[in-house]
């Protein structure tokens, strides 16, 4: 038994997957595990940005940020990311963090099926085929000592309809991966993968509508903390559920919203 807060939480020299790792909450999760001695491989579909980003942390960490650019909504661009990893890690991965996801808000009568389908490929297809393309090499670094994790990022806009926006697709997709979290953790609890899921709730992102200055305030007028979320906030929890600290948490959806869905 060893209870040391460092050994606990515990991330160092280990390798991570965050899929949309270079803005928002995937940002930072990605900057939790490089300063804590994580490697991460990060995706997104904007190339120089990413680039960028990945450039700023590793000079910042001074550890592997390693960026892949491509379209994660297709089942191709999903395939094409598996082989590079596969490739780049033949002795397998420690995490996968299925973050990258899409939004899209319009009237009831007005909704497109284009964009139904957009946001349910990115947020519940893609980590599905994703996870299954990436199960063996998680598989390589899994035991029962140490079991490798999958995190998936869902929303409280799954567990609770939200005030903002008709927002019909992502509540249904966040929704959605809420209970694929529990069937994956079912089946891959038995070969060393711990599968959980954290629904945040507002963040400084793009998926609030990120701009220059935006103004926050109204948003974290409604919070029960008075205040939107943090990166220390995101970072930690997922740092938590991918240490020794959360190997015995399994098939969980945890909140992390200020207290919005079981205050309010």
């Amino acid at each position: 038994m060893n209870l040391n807060l460092e050994t606990l939480f515990n991330v160092k020299n280990k390798t991570a997957v965050v899929t949309g790792g270079s803005r928002g909450i995937g940002a930072m999760i990605t900057e939790g595990f490089l300063a804590n001695g994580c490697k991460v491989y990060i995706t997104a579909r904007k190339k120089e940005a990413l680039e960028d980003k990945a450039k700023e942390l590793t000079k910042k960490y001074n550890i592997d940020c390693i960026p892949y650019c491509v379209d994660l909504s297709t089942v191709d661009g999903v395939n094409e990311f598996a082989k590079f990893i596969t490739e780049k890690e033949p002795d397998g991965i420690n995490f996968l963090i299925n973050n990258a996801g899409a939004a899209w808000g319009a009237k009831l009568e007005e909704y497109p099926e284009d964009g139904w389908d957009k946001v349910n490929n990115i947020n519940v297809k893609t980590p599905f085929f994703l996870t299954q393309k990436l199960v063996k090499n998680l598989e390589k670094k899994a035991s029962k000592e140490d079991p490798t994790r999958i995190v998936n990022i869902a929303s409280i806009d799954g567990i609770r309809v939200g005030n903002i926006g008709e927002t019909y697709a992502y509540s249904a997709a966040k929704s959605g991966i809420i209970h694929l979290t529990k069937h994956l953790a079912k089946i891959l609890v038995e070969r060393n993968i711990v599968v959980n899921a954290i629904a945040p709730g507002p963040f400084d992102s793009h998926m609030l509508g990120k701009a220059v200055n935006f103004d926050y305030s109204f948003i974290a007028d409604m919070n029960p903390r008075k205040r939107i979320g943090s990166p220390e906030d995101i970072a930690g929890l997922c740092i938590y559920l991918c240490s020794r600290a959360g190997a015995y948490t399994v098939g969980e959806t945890i909140t992390c919203d200020g207290g919005m869905v079981n205050t309010t």
